[in-house]
């Protein structure tokens, strides 16, 4: 069981490294605590035996391990209210009623990327609770069209499609409205099938060169059914951590950025906001992931903000349940 001074001790250390990413030698410390520097190196030298410090180089100061980052989070930190100018930033945003839910959303999580300087994430719904609302198609010319789909979560998604041969403008209007009859209502995950059961036999009858844009749609379509509506600010952020200074650092985080298996680990089922640090966050083992589950009844997600191990915790987690209210309050409006 730690003492008072070696909780205060590790609480400074932790804050001091956070600030500097430097490693926190006794001498630093012997002023703040008005005790030797020998008291100083014998309660870290405890610290260290006990897990809670790591030392990088023999003669080095002192930095937090993951077991001491999860001690301050859980027993240390001390609350800390917004800065009047963070707010303000934020407050703009959600108080712009011309603003749907999900652009205040990603508006806000850029702006804490952009003032926190780490990387953000928004998971939207899966497919299978998103249905579609709406299907346009928009000719570009005689042989390409966007599809655009509209689903009840208020995602929009678009697509390019290129069409093997010259398609009539109005045969390309046809299966639009045809699409929209028979698809609306219908979960993303199951617009595939449907597709291929129910409107495949009947197009025929409505579009004579419906070979071509029912494959064409077909594969665009059924692309969307695999694609989490994911948004990211600042992805590049965590490459200016100096925990990130290598090649192999570098394409070891871009790679999972990358990878919808790994980013599809940060979803949060939890309504609180939970720190996840190194290993615990399943992701990557050098960063700590902050994140909160967000739920206005029409549409839930996860909010998550991805840093170093040596993240400023107090400032991330405030910042984090300040949007989760409001966009909550937002979203019920």
């Amino acid at each position: 069981m730690l003492g008072d001074r070696q909780k205060s001790i590790l609480k400074s250390i932790v804050e001091e490294y956070i600030k500097t990413a430097r490693p926190v030698g006794s001498k630093s410390l012997c002023k703040r605590f008005k005790v030797s520097s020998a008291t100083i190196r014998n309660d870290m030298l405890i610290l260290e035996q006990m897990g809670y410090l790591e030392k990088q180089h023999i003669s080095s100061g002192r930095i937090p391990s993951e077991k001491g980052y999860r001690y301050y989070v859980d027993n240390l930190m001390e609350p800390k209210k917004i800065s009047g100018e963070d707010m303000l930033k934020l407050e703009k945003i959600f108080q712009n009623n011309s603003l749907t839910l999900n652009d205040a959303i990603e508006k806000s999580l850029e702006i804490i990327s952009d003032i926190t300087n780490y990387t953000a994430v928004i998971l939207g719904s899966a497919s299978r609770d998103n249905l579609l609302t709406k299907v346009e198609i928009i000719p570009l010319n005689d042989n390409n069209v966007v599809a655009i789909l509209i689903t009840d979560k208020g995602h929009v998604e678009n697509k390019q499609i290129s069409l093997n041969e010259t398609v009539d403008t109005k045969e390309v209007q046809k299966t639009s409205e045809l699409l929209n009859k028979m698809l609306v209502g219908t979960p993303l995950d199951e617009v595939p099938s449907r597709l291929e059961f129910e409107i495949k036999p009947i197009i025929g009858n409505y579009v004579k060169n419906y070979e071509v844009l029912y494959n064409a749609f077909y594969e665009a379509l059924s692309s969307f059914q695999d694609d989490r509506v994911i948004h990211w600010g600042g992805k590049t952020n965590i490459l200016k951590q100096p925990e990130f200074n290598t090649v192999d650092d570098v394409k070891n985080i871009i790679s999972k950025f990358e990878s919808k298996d790994m980013v599809s680990k940060i979803e949060e089922t939890e309504d609180e906001v939970k720190v996840y640090i190194g290993k615990e966050t399943e992701f990557d083992d050098n960063v700590t992931v902050v994140k909160t589950k967000y739920n206005t009844g029409k549409n839930e997600g996860t909010l998550a903000i991805i840093g170093p191990k040596r993240m400023d915790y107090e400032r991330v987690l405030n910042l984090l349940e300040y949007i989760k209210e409001n966009i909550e309050k937002k979203g019920n409006l």
